[in-house]
């Protein structure tokens, strides 16, 4: 039977059986950063939920064009079009050039996302690269009476695109609402109507970054790049249109209405959103002084954290909530992320021994209800996966299989449980998902130092042999600082995390 992903849709608000506009080939759309300050973990959580739909994706034997942006000029504050550049606000905080800005954190974003194993894009367009395509964008939006220009800046005219489209749709905000949201918003007075948006914004003096346009001097607003981007690597139809939660309004509803305009068409046929982050279980902010930078978390240098945490303990605990639902940080559930990630290396390193260690002959010849369980497990974690990208669900599986593997690894007996080749089925299906969908990898000098750890384990099983305690003790010692820890079995000896 032909495996096929149900992918929620925020469109449809409904899980769908997901089909690629071209048989083969798959386009998405992940909107990237603002780069003026350095990667927090709701990037990264933004990241990774894109990720393993890529990964995904690619286990489904489709070609991927993944497409992330950097948004590296004209961001304005959400809450307004009126507000300030935030790349501009850090130049002037750090005396340097904006492009300096854009470089640094840029650099850094990518930087850690590499630590978190998360796939490059293909193509990662910069909004500042792209200023000709966004005012041909705009002509188009303007030419078909959909927006207007007031003193050198242009803005999208909601209330003509309400009478013949669903402004709203996506998000399920209605406009008579957000008028009352906008009344704490300052200078409204250029634009004809309290929900316009800005296509493009006319240069302050003070601005440095700016361009030559029809309407004078001025910079992109937010959303008009994302429209333009999107389209120019993927087409004007295209699968999926990332991005979390926080960008679904205004981004994502401005980017659709823009669409069907130019277009006639909303282009993105599937909108996919991760939820948001909590901090001790409150939503995260700067405000609120909860914020976790990613290099933070890494180096530990944050009042909030107890100590730091590596990446794939960062990985492991964003898996474990599937990335419709509110992820919830706090020390306690890193920490349980920590120990559930090395179970998961150790049993990955189980397989490997059992495979070295345990004779064929002493597994079964025929199946087995072991062997129908474990079958019936690994089904469980690929039906999971397949489901909307369940990853936790996944998971728990995976910890059910773990059970089985560690009774064969501590009892050879134990093999004529399973055949050979269930067995095999278990390290095949289990390193696809481990490695190639969950993205998860080592981070233990057991496989990094691989020359020293196996040298040491020599010496440790010719100490044993000799009935050289002391060496023994030596030795132990040596892994321990290693945080390896050796397990005597009956089966063999071997090394593993220390959880």
């Amino acid at each position: 039977m032909e495996k096929k992903l149900n992918l929620y849709n925020t469109l449809s608000k409904k899980k769908e059986v997901f089909n690629s506009i071209s048989d083969a080939n798959v386009g998405v759309y992940l909107c990237g950063p603002t780069v003026y300050g350095y990667a927090h973990i709701g990037h990264a959580r933004s990241a990774i939920a894109v990720d393993v739909l890529i990964r995904v994706l690619k286990f489904l034997n489709y070609k991927v064009r993944y497409v992330r942006n950097i948004t590296d000029v004209g961001h304005l504050e959400r809450d307004s079009d009126e507000g300030n550049d935030k790349i501009l606000k850090q130049a002037i905080l750090e005396e340097i050039e904006p492009m300096e800005i854009v470089n640094k954190y840029t650099f850094s974003y990518r930087e850690d996302l590499n630590k978190l194993n998360v796939i490059p894009p293909n193509i990662e367009p910069c909004a500042s690269g792209h200023i000709i395509e966004q005012i041909e964008y705009i002509k188009k939006i303007i030419s078909k009476g959909y927006a207007y220009e007031k003193d050198g800046s242009v803005y999208f005219d909601v209330k003509n695109y309400s009478r013949n489209f669903k402004y709203g749709e996506l998000s399920g905000r209605v406009l008579e609402e957000l008028k009352e949201e906008s009344r704490s918003l300052n200078n409204q007075s250029q634009k004809n109507f309290f929900a316009d948006f800005a296509l493009w914004k006319k240069a302050e003096k003070y601005h440095i970054m700016k361009w030559e346009s029809p309407w004078g001097l001025g910079y992109p607003g937010w959303h008009i790049e994302c429209s333009v981007m999107s389209q120019k690597y993927l087409g004007e139809n295209f699968d999926i249109h990332a991005g979390g939660m926080d960008l679904l309004f205004p981004h994502h509803e401005c980017e659709i209405a823009q669409n069907e305009i130019v277009n006639n068409h909303k282009s993105a046929k599937f909108w996919f959103h991760n939820n948001m982050v909590t901090i001790n279980n409150t939503k995260m902010a700067k405000s609120l002084e909860n914020f976790i930078t990613l290099q933070q978390l890494f180096s530990g240098e944050n009042k909030i954290l107890d100590k730091a945490y590596s990446p794939m303990t960062l990985r492991f605990c964003i898996l474990q909530a599937h990335y419709r639902s509110t992820l919830a940080f706090s020390n306690e559930s890193l920490k349980a992320a920590e120990a559930g990630y090395k179970k998961i290396m150790n049993g990955m390193r189980s397989l490997n021994f059992i495979e070295k260690n345990i004779p064929q002959k002493n597994f079964s010849k025929i199946k087995t209800p072991t062997s129908e369980k474990i079958n019936s497990y690994i089904n469980n974690i690929h039906e999971a996966i397949l489901d909307d990208l369940n990853t936790a669900k996944a998971i728990a599986f995976f910890f059910d299989v773990l059970k089985i593997i560690n009774s064969l690894k501590s009892n050879s007996e134990k093999a004529a449980e399973i055949t050979f080749d269930d067995f095999l089925k278990i390290k095949k299906n289990m390193q696809i998902v481990v490695y190639d969908i969950l993205g998860l990898k080592s981070e233990s000098q057991i496989e990094s130092d691989h020359e020293t750890i196996n040298f040491f384990l020599e010496k440790y099983k010719n100490a044993k042999a000799e009935k050289n305690f002391e060496e023994v003790d030596s030795i132990r010692k040596f892994f321990l600082g290693k945080k390896i820890g050796i397990n005597d079995l009956k089966t063999g000896i071997e090394v593993v995390e220390i959880l």
